[in-house]
């Protein structure tokens, strides 16, 4: 899948749901259910026990699936990430700016999102091609950080991730942010083994979402509505 698909799709579905686990099949059994409830954009974290099992399992098992997108997160070097592109991550998500990763997503034209606590920061990852920067940990700041952050730099599109719910996601979109990342509040339910309230919780993930009423967006040179 082609950088700009990718890109656009995390636009129009909205929601990235970061997953974790204390095992393999607890890690695959949350995707299971966050996909049936709807959320398409799988982040599959490093802090998985074998998280490049995960991936390679997780891209075969959805290799048909048109509307599934997989990446890799919690990404910390090149290394890591260029293992991740080899077993078909179609994005990287970073909690911080690597200069030798975002250099290495660009050399092969892979979606990269590293984690921003600053506008230099920020300044740094919009200098190496990133489309979308990730603000990270996003409940230290809380939505007017979005504002804050485009009122230096409009051309700048932001991705809040840690502390979005269902209860908040309105007002970061309405902030400005192009996307949200989730994690403990969608896939909470895997603690108990219930992956059914993973799945609702996803479905009201969604619903959120589509609620929140988003102008149009552009990434990269495409326009996209996530309408």
């Amino acid at each position: 899948m082609k950088k700009q698909v990718v890109l656009n799709k995390i636009v129009e579905n909205g929601v990235i749901a970061v997953i974790r686990g204390e095992s393999l099949e607890m890690a695959i059994k949350t995707v299971d259910a966050v996909i049936k409830g709807g959320i398409k954009i799988i982040e599959l974290t490093m802090t998985v026990p074998n998280p490049i099992d995960l991936i390679r399992e997780i891209t075969k098992k959805y290799k048909d699936n048109y509307e599934v997108v997989i990446g890799a997160g919690t990404v910390l070097d090149s290394e890591t990430a260029r293992a991740c592109i080899l077993e078909g991550s179609q994005f990287i998500v970073s909690p911080s700016v690597d200069i030798d990763t975002l250099k290495l997503c660009n050399k092969y034209k892979i979606a990269v999102m590293p984690g921003i606590m600053t506008v230099n920061d920020a300044i740094i990852a919009l200098e190496y091609g990133v489309d979308i920067v990730k603000v990270f940990p996003a409940n230290l700041y809380g939505p007017s950080v979005i504002k804050s952050f485009k009122g230096p730099l409009p051309q700048g599109e932001f991705m809040p991730t840690g502390g979005v719910s269902v209860e908040n996601l309105h007002e970061w979109i309405e902030a400005g942010a192009v996307a949200v990342g989730t994690g403990g509040d969608l896939t909470k339910g895997a603690k108990y083994g219930d992956y059914k309230l993973i799945e609702e919780t996803a479905k009201r993930f969604v619903d959120a979402y589509k609620n929140a009423k988003i102008s149009p967006k552009e990434v990269g040179n495409k326009v996209v509505s996530n309408l």
